[in-house]
């Protein structure tokens, strides 16, 4: 019987973004918002994030086609697309963007009332929400109009379901956001909320970085996936791209 599971699964994040620089200026000089002028939804990737895009693009490359992904699923944000449109073009991709599944579920975690602000500028703005999220923690604080973590949680767990009905044996990369990342890891290891945030406060992941599963027949009846290596950025350096791990724009509902 074949096993519901893709043999490999590739988490990628995003290039470095338009948002991530806007993020550090805004920090930088102390403002409450974020100068971005587009929707989130919109924002593009940097230049270096599609220097960064190429770099992974030419590691997926050097591999052995039979060993390449072949099926594609990307947030529809801009900067998601992107950097999977990048892959394709440095060659590390041979499915075409036209074939690339773009899948809602896999969106940046939404902010709500709280997007474009700064740590400071909700606290200016929002102090009842920064004492909530101060009580409740990130995992299951939701800004008014937002999400939590859990709220992301529970949409990849429909995104998981789908990969498993369609995508069983094959080697699935998606391409999403950095919450998306770390909430895909809390499901397919059974991470409690504690771990996952242990996680989250060692570092942020990295642009462009290499999250990997491989499919391990012994481990459960009917096999599963295990983690192979995390927030992997040895391609980014090995071909000069600078490697940033600046949290989107609104870094303090991530």
């Amino acid at each position: 019987m074949q096993h519901p599971w893709p043999d490999r699964l590739w988490i990628v994040r995003h290039g470095e973004s338009a948002g991530n620089v806007a993020r550090d200026a805004a920090h930088a000089a102390g403002l409450s918002r974020i100068d971005i002028a587009e929707r989130d939804v919109d924002v593009p990737l940097s230049p270096l994030g599609e220097r960064q895009s190429d770099a992974l693009g030419r590691w997926f490359a050097a591999m052995p086609a039979v060993e390449r992904p072949d099926v594609v699923l990307t947030s529809p944000y801009r900067r998601a697309m992107r950097t999977a449109e990048r892959l394709h073009q440095s060659g590390g991709m041979p499915v075409h963007p036209n074939d690339f599944v773009v899948d809602e579920r896999l969106r940046e975690k939404e902010f709500g009332v709280l997007d474009r602000l700064t740590t400071a500028g909700i606290r200016q703005e929002f102090p009842e929400q920064a004492e909530f999220r101060r009580l409740l923690g990130k995992f299951y604080h939701r800004p008014p109009g937002g999400e939590s973590w859990c709220d992301v949680i529970l949409r990849l767990r429909s995104a998981l379901d789908t990969v498993s009905l369609h995508h069983g044996g094959r080697r699935v990369l998606i391409v999403g956001h950095q919450v998306v990342v770390l909430c895909l890891r809390y499901l397919l290891e059974n991470l409690t909320e504690e771990e996952i945030l242990a996680i989250d406060a060692a570092g942020d992941v990295a642009n462009c970085s290499v999250t990997e599963y491989r499919f391990d027949a012994q481990a459960g009846p009917r096999g599963g996936l295990l983690l192979h290596r995390y927030n992997f950025v040895a391609p980014l350096e090995e071909a000069g791209a600078p490697v940033t791990a600046e949290p989107d724009a609104a870094i303090a509902a991530r």
